[in-house]
C-alpha cells in the first residue's frame, strides 16, 4: 500500500510518500510556485508513481471523509468554508492585493479542484477540535486548536515518544510545539491521546505570519478584521521582515525586530505552561517546525523551559531528508485510516472517530449573518455525518 500525505505549508508544498508504512519518496515546492501554477504540484504526485491513497491537505480540519463526499460542482465553496474557514470573495480579495496566505489558500483549492479526479482514494483528515478526546467546553467559540497539520505532526510525535522509549501508547505524556512558517502551535498529549490544543491564530503571542489572540477591545477599536488580517498581522509585518531567519537575525540590533522576538518566545512558553495544565507531569517538550531549527529561538526555548526537564527537536522518520514532520504525519494518519502499520495509533489517538467542522462551536449568533457563516449554514449537510454545530449538540454526549 502506498499512502501520499500533502501538507501545505506557508512557505513549502511538502509531500511524503509511505510504502507499507515506511518512506519511499519525497518532495517539496514552493507555495507561491503552486499558486500561480497547480499543475505543478500535481506533476510532483504523478511523479511518485502509483499511489492507493492521497491525504489531501485539510487546513483547520474535519472528519475523515473522501473527498468524492463532495459534489465536484460545490467543491470549492464547501472547501473555503470548512477546511479554510473563508470565502472565495476574501480570497479573491487578497489575491488582488498580492496577501501572501490568500495565496496559499488559493492555490490549496486550485490543486485540490484539480485532485478530484485523480486515480486514487482521497481522504480529508480532521484538526484538533474534531477529535473526540477534547471535550465540549473546551471547544467553545474556538476555531483553531491546531490545523491538521499540527495534528498530524502531533500524531507522529506519539508514536515517536513510544518507539524511542519503547512503551506503550497510553504511556506517552508530553508537550508538542510546532513552530511553523507562518504560525505555532502547542499540543497536549495525555495517555498517547491529544486532550488539548493552541492554534496559531489563538495562540497567547505572535507568530511570523499571525498576531496570534487578540483582546477583543482590540477587535473593537478596529472595528473590522478580515481572512487577511489573519495572516498580515504577526512579526512579519511589525518588524518587516521577510523570514523568520532574518528577524532572529536583526533582533540583536533591531528594537521593532528583538520586542517581536521577545513576545514569540514569551507567547510559546506561556502556551506551554498553559497545556501544561492539562497535561500534568509531561515527560518532554518535542520541538518541530522550520523556526525550531534556527538556533537562537532552540536555546531560548530550552533555557526558559527547562523546569520540563528535556526540550529536544523532533526526528521524524526515518530516512526524511527533506520533507517536513507535518508532511510526514499526513501520511502516516493516511496509512493508519487504511489499516496500515499505524493502524492501531490512529484508533488508539482517536482520528476515526472525529465529527464534524472546525466551525461548529461558534455560539456567537452574529456568526450566522457573516459571509462565512451563511455559507455554513448553507453547506453543513454536505459530506458530513450528521449535524454537529454547537446548538444542536448533546454535552453529556459529547463530553469525555
Amino acid at each position: 500500500m502506498r499512502v501520499l500525505g500533502i501538507d501545505p505549508g506557508t512557505k513549502s508544498m511538502d509531500l511524503c510518500l509511505l510504502e507499507n508504512g515506511e518512506l519511499a519518496g519525497e518532495a517539496s515546492v514552493e507555495t507561491k510556485d503552486v499558486a500561480v501554477n497547480p499543475d505543478l504540484l500535481l506533476e510532483n504526485v504523478r511523479e511518485m508513481g502509483q499511489i492507493d491513497v492521497v491525504v489531501v491537505p485539510s487546513g483547520y480540519g474535519v472528519e475523515v471523509m473522501e473527498l468524492e463526499r463532495i459534489p465536484e460542482e460545490l467543491l470549492e465553496d464547501w472547501y473555503y468554508t470548512f477546511v479554510l474557514a473563508t470565502t472565495k470573495e476574501e480570497i479573491e480579495e487578497g489575491v488582488a492585493n498580492g496577501i501572501v496566505g490568500a495565496n496559499i489558500y488559493l492555490a490549496m483549492t486550485q490543486f485540490v479542484k484539480k485532485l478530484y479526479e485523480f486515480n486514487a482514494k482521497k481522504i480529508l483528515i480532521p484538526g484538533v477540535i474534531n477529535l473526540p478526546t477534547i471535550p465540549l467546553h473546551r471547544k467553545l467559540n474556538k476555531i483553531d486548536m491546531g490545523t491538521a497539520d499540527k495534528l498530524a505532526v502531533a500524531v507522529l510525535g506519539i508514536h515517536e515518544m513510544a518507539e524511542e522509549h519503547g512503551i506503550d501508547y497510553n504511556k506517552v505524556n508530553y508537550i508538542h510545539v510546532e513552530l511553523g512558517f507562518g504560525y505555532n502551535s502547542v499540543i497536549g498529549i495525555r495517555g498517547g491521546r491529544i486532550v488539548d490544543g493552541i492554534g496559531g491564530s489563538l495562540f497567547p503571542g505572535p507568530s511570523f505570519l499571525t498576531a496570534g489572540a487578540l483582546d477583543l477591545e482590540v477587535a473593537q477599536a478596529v472595528g473590522r478584521f478580515e481572512k487577511k488580517d489573519v495572516f498580515t498581522t504577526g512579526c512579519a509585518s511589525t518588524a518587516s521582515a521577510s523570514t523568520p531567519e532574518e528577524l532572529v537575525e536583526r533582533s540583536e540590533n533591531d528594537w521593532k525586530c528583538r520586542l517581536c522576538f521577545d513576545a514569540m518566545i514569551e507567547g510559546i512558553c506561556k502556551a506551554v505552561y498553559q497545556i501544561n495544565y492539562i497535561v500534568e507531569d509531561p515527560s518532554v517538550v518535542m520541538l518541530s517546525g522550520r523556526v525550531s531549527r534556527i538556533p537562537k529561538i532552540k536555546k531560548e526555548l530550552e533555557k526558559e523551559l527547562q523546569n520540563f526537564g528535556e526540550v529536544r527537536v523532533m526526528r521524524g522518520l526515518p530516512g526524511a531528508k527533506t520533507v517536513k514532520e507535518t508532511a510526514q504525519g499526513y501520511a502516516v494518519i493516511g496509512d493508519g485510516l487504511s489499516g496500515g502499520r499505524f493502524s492501531n495509533l490512529i484508533r488508539h489517538v482517536g482520528i476515526d472517530k472525529a465529527k464534524g467542522s472546525a466551525l461548529d462551536y461558534i455560539a456567537i449568533p452574529s456568526f450566522r449573518e457573516s459571509r462565512l457563516g451563511k455559507n455554513f449554514a448553507r453547506l453543513r449537510k454536505v459530506g458530513f455525518k450528521e449535524d454537529l454545530f454547537f446548538l444542536k449538540m448533546d454535552p453529556n454526549k459529547d463530553r469525555q
